[in-house]
C-alpha cells in the first residue's frame, strides 16, 4: 500500500464513530453490502476490511435523518427566509401524487433557480400529505450551522467532484440505491446546479444512474416526477452572482459570512413562487420502452432525463415578469404600458391558443397586471420608469439587460417551435423553384444545431408539434396538409399571415454565443487541443469586443455559461481535441453555418 493510500485509511479511520447513525448501520449490516464490498475490493485490490471502513466513513458524511422538531423549526426558517414571495402552489398535481406516494418510491426532480428551492419545495410535499423525501444537495452548502441542521431534515449532502474518488463513488451509489430499496422519496435538481440564463440547464446523470440501478432490484415500481419552481423574481444577490459567473469572474464559496449576506438581501417584496408538477414517468416501464425501441441503444438514461427536462418545462408556466421583459427587450427602447400590451397581446393570443400556462392563471394583457409587474421590476432595478405629465415609459435599466434576459428566458421554452418554425419558412422563401425545399429536413437541422441548448419532444413528435404550430399561424390548413415540401409562395403566404414574429429575440442571443465560439475556433486553425478555460477566457474579450461594434446583437451573448453550451455542440460534432487533417475546414464549415441561420434571424427581425 502507498504511502499516501495509508495516510487516507488513518484520516478515514479517525473519522468514524464509534455509534454510525441508523441509515448506516442498516446498511453496513446488510449481507447484500457486504458481498457487493468484497466484490469490490478484490476489483481494485483493496481489503474488503478497508472498503468498507472508508465506504463506512463517506457514509457518515451522507447521514441524514427526518427529525420532526427540527423539520417545523426548518420550516419555520423558511417561511421567513420567503417572506417577500407569495406561494401558489400546484394543488391538483400533489394531490395526485398521493396515491403514487402509498405504493412507490417517488423521485422528484425540480428545475433549480435560487437557493430558496430548498426551503421551498420539500415542506410543500409534506404539507400535502407525501412522505417528506431525502433532499441530495451540494456539499457546499455544508457549513456549520446550516449543514448540521439541515441534515436532520433529511438533506443529503454530496461532493460535486468524485471524479478521482471511486470509494466515494461506490457509497453514494450503495446510498441511494439502499434509499431506493426500502421505498424513500428524493428529490434533487436534475440540472446540478442553480440556472445561470434563466432556462432549465442540460440534465446531469449520476444519481439518476444509481436510482435506475437500484430501481432493477426492487418490486415496486419508482415514479419519477418533474417538478417545475419559477420566481417572478429572484433575490438581489443571486442574480449579482448570476451575472458576475456569466462574465467568467467565478462562484464565490458559500460560508456563513455569505450567508448572512444573503439573509439581509431578502428583505424586499420580490413576487411570487410558483411550483408545479409534471407528469409522472413510470422509471422501469418507460425504460422498457426505449430498451424495445431501440435495444442497441446505450443512452436509455440520458432520453429518460430528457423527457423529465422536457415535462417540466411543459409545467412551467409563463410569468408576467416574463411578459415584460419579453416586450422591452424586442423593443430595445422605452415603452408606455399601452405599447407593452400591444407586444404581449400577440403572445397572450399565442399560448391561448397552444393551451401553454400562465402563472396563477394571471391575464396577460390585463392592464393592471401587467402594470404591476413592470413596477415590481422598477422596485429591484431591472426596469427604470420615467414620467411626464400622464405618460409613464419603462426601459430596461443601465447594465440590466442580462437579468431581464434571465427573466424572459424562464419563457423561452413555449417560443422555441414557434421561433424554429419562422427559421423554415424564411429558409423556404429563399429556395427556387428548380427543386423541392425540405422544410422539415431543415427543423431536424436546427433541431440539432440546438440540442444542447433546448429540450426536444422524441423526433416524430417534434414534427407534428411544427406542423401544429403552421396550423396556429393559419388556421385554415389542416395538420394532413402540411407536408414536408414547402414552395417559396407557400412560405410567403404564411409569413404575410403573421402579425407578430420572435425567431430573432428567442434564438440571436444564444447563435451569437456560438458564431463567437466558431469565430474563436477559426482562429485556431488546424491547432488540435482546446484549453477550455484559456478558449473561453479569450470567447469573452471577443464577445465584448463584437458588441461594442454591433458585431452582435447585445452583450446577454458574451457569457461564459452559453459558451460552455457552444463547446458542447462543438464537441459533439467532433471540432475541438481533433487531429483529422481537415479540422480546419471543418471549423470554417460551422461558423458558415452559423453566420448564415445570424443572417436569416436579421431578415426575421426586419419584419417587425
Amino acid at each position: 500500500m502507498s504511502a499516501r493510500r495509508r495516510r487516507n485509511v488513518e484520516r478515514v479511520r479517525r473519522a468514524l464513530t464509534p455509534a454510525d447513525p441508523p441509515i448506516v448501520n442498516a446498511i453496513l449490516g446488510s449481507e447484500a453490502f457486504r458481498v457487493q464490498a468484497r466484490e469490490y475490493a478484490q476489483r481494485i485490490g483493496m481489503s474488503a476490511h478497508l472498503v468498507i471502513e472508508e465506504v463506512a466513513a463517506h457514509m457518515n458524511e451522507m447521514a441524514a435523518t427526518h427529525n420532526q422538531r427540527i423539520i417545523d423549526a426548518w420550516t419555520r426558517f423558511g417561511h421567513w427566509m420567503l417572506r417577500g414571495y407569495d406561494l401558489l402552489i400546484d394543488e391538483e398535481g400533489l394531490a395526485s401524487l398521493r396515491a403514487l406516494d402509498d405504493k412507490h418510491s417517488l423521485i422528484f426532480l425540480m428545475s433549480h433557480r435560487s437557493y430558496l428551492d430548498e426551503w421551498v419545495v420539500p415542506p410543500t410535499l409534506t404539507a400535502f400529505g407525501i412522505r417528506a423525501p431525502f433532499g441530495v444537495a451540494g456539499a457546499n452548502l455544508n457549513f456549520f450551522p446550516l449543514g448540521t441542521v439541515a441534515r436532520r431534515t433529511g438533506i443529503v449532502h454530496v461532493r460535486r467532484a468524485t471524479s478521482d474518488a471511486p470509494l466515494y463513488r461506490f457509497a453514494l451509489r450503495t446510498f441511494i440505491g439502499h434509499l431506493v430499496s426500502t421505498r424513500a422519496n428524493l428529490i434533487w435538481s436534475i440540472e446540478g446546479g442553480r440556472s445561470r440564463t434563466g432556462k432549465l440547464r442540460p440534465p446531469r446523470l449520476g444519481l439518476l444512474n444509481y436510482v435506475v440501478d437500484a430501481a432493477q432490484h426492487v418490486d415496486a415500481e419508482v415514479q419519477l416526477v418533474p417538478v417545475s419552481i419559477i420566481y417572478d423574481q429572484l433575490p438581489d444577490n443571486e442574480v449579482e452572482l448570476m451575472t458576475s459567473e456569466a462574465r467568467g469572474l467565478g462562484k464565490s464559496p458559500e460560508n456563513v459570512r455569505w450567508f448572512l449576506g444573503y439573509l439581509r438581501g431578502l428583505r424586499h417584496r420580490l413576487g411570487r413562487v410558483y411550483v408545479d408538477i409534471g407528469e409522472p414517468i413510470a422509471l422501469k416501464a418507460r425504460l422498457a420502452e426505449i430498451v424495445a425501441e431501440d435495444p442497441a441503444s446505450t443512452h436509455g438514461v440520458e432520453r429518460l432525463a430528457l423527457e423529465v427536462c422536457h415535462r417540466i418545462n411543459v409545467a412551467t408556466p409563463v410569468t408576467p415578469t416574463a411578459a415584460v421583459c419579453i416586450a422591452l427587450l424586442a423593443a430595445d427602447r422605452a415603452l408606455t404600458l399601452d405599447e407593452i400590451l400591444a407586444t404581449v397581446e400577440p403572445l397572450a393570443q399565442y399560448l391561448a391558443a397552444r393551451g401553454s400556462p400562465t402563472a396563477g392563471a394571471a391575464n396577460l394583457t390585463d392592464r393592471a397586471t401587467v402594470r404591476r409587474a413592470a413596477q415590481d421590476l422598477v422596485r429591484s432595478g431591472v426596469l427604470t420608469s420615467h414620467s411626464a405629465g400622464k405618460t409613464t415609459v419603462w426601459v430596461i435599466g443601465p447594465a440590466q439587460h442580462l437579468i431581464a434576459a434571465v427573466y424572459r428566458n424562464s419563457a423561452i421554452h413555449v417560443l422555441v417551435l414557434r421561433a424554429i418554425v419562422e427559421l423554415v419558412l424564411v429558409g423556404a422563401d429563399d429556395a427556387t423553384s428548380d427543386s423541392p425545399y425540405d422544410a422539415w429536413g431543415e427543423a431536424l437541422r436546427l433541431r440539432d444545431l440546438l440540442k444542447f441548448e433546448f429540450f426536444f419532444a422524441p423526433r416524430q413528435e417534434f414534427l407534428d408539434d411544427l406542423r401544429a404550430e403552421l396550423c396556429l399561424i393559419d388556421a385554415d390548413v389542416g395538420p394532413q396538409e402540411t407536408g414536408p415540401e414547402l414552395s417559396p409562395d407557400d412560405a410567403k403566404a404564411y409569413l404575410a399571415s403573421m402579425n407578430w414574429v420572435l425567431a430573432h429575440l428567442v434564438l440571436r442571443p444564444f447563435v451569437d454565443a456560438y458564431a463567437i465560439v466558431a469565430s474563436q475556433l477559426v482562429d485556431l486553425g488546424e491547432s488540435g487541443t482546446v484549453d477550455m478555460d484559456r478558449f473561453i477566457a479569450q470567447c469573452l474579450l471577443k464577445g465584448h469586443q463584437w458588441a461594442l461594434r454591433r458585431r452582435i446583437a447585445s452583450e446577454e451573448s458574451n457569457s461564459a455559461e452559453m459558451f460552455r453550451t457552444a463547446l458542447r455542440l462543438a464537441d459533439n460534432r467532433g471540432l475541438l481535441d481533433c487531429d483529422a487533417p481537415d479540422i480546419g475546414r471543418r471549423r470554417k464549415d460551422f461558423a458558415d453555418e452559423v453566420h448564415a441561420l445570424q443572417r436569416k434571424l436579421d431578415r426575421i427581425k426586419a419584419f417587425r
